[in-house]
This record gives C-alpha cells, sequence and structure tokens, in this order.
C-alpha cells in the first residue's frame, strides 16, 4: 500500500508556469521583454551582458525636459567594437531629421 501512495506522489503534474504571469485585472504579462540592438536589429539575449538600454531624453525650445524620450539598446558586440557611440549620434541625427529638428 505504501508504494501505491508513493508512486501516485513521484507522477502529480507540475502546476502552470503561466499562471504566475497574469496580473491582477487577469491581463497575461510577459516577464521578459526581449530587446533589438538598434543597429543592428538583433535580439539581445539575456545573457549578453555588456548591452545597454539607454534613454534619451526630448528638450522643448526652452532646454526643459518635456517627459517624453527615445530609448536606444546596443549589444555587446557593437560596444565591444568601439562604435556605440558613433552609431548612437547617427540615429540621433536621424531622429531630429525626420522629426524636422523639434526633439
Amino acid at each position: 500500500l505504501s508504494h501505491t501512495l508513493f508512486s501516485s506522489c513521484r507522477h502529480k503534474t507540475k502546476p502552470n508556469k503561466l499562471a504566475d504571469m497574469i496580473n491582477s485585472q487577469g491581463k497575461t504579462v510577459d516577464l521578459y521583454i526581449p530587446r533589438k540592438c538598434s543597429i543592428t536589429g538583433k535580439l539581445i539575449t539575456p545573457k549578453d551582458h555588456s548591452s545597454v538600454q539607454i534613454n534619451v531624453g526630448h528638450l522643448d525650445n526652452n532646454g526643459r525636459y518635456t517627459g517624453q524620450y527615445t530609448t536606444y539598446a546596443f549589444s555587446g558586440m557593437i560596444r565591444h567594437k568601439g562604435e556605440a557611440d558613433a552609431f548612437m549620434q547617427d540615429l540621433w541625427a536621424k531622429k531630429k531629421k525626420s522629426a524636422g529638428g523639434n526633439i
């Protein structure tokens, strides 16, 4: 009898992991949101510990922060090459040009 109880306990199903990813309003929430490198467009893996995400604040004509920002993510590969700063200047120049210089 004890062997039967033990074997039935061994085969219990594990609780569903998705139940942990639902918020109080009942909406599904992802615990990990993957990022893409702003330069290469490749996914930045969770193991890429040298990657960075930078938020660049928008300013009004008086030089005050407007509360808006643009997010750039750079993979560790781009940073190791030492090209992240040059690429960031290029991306920001393109953003300013597309917005008519009002950023």
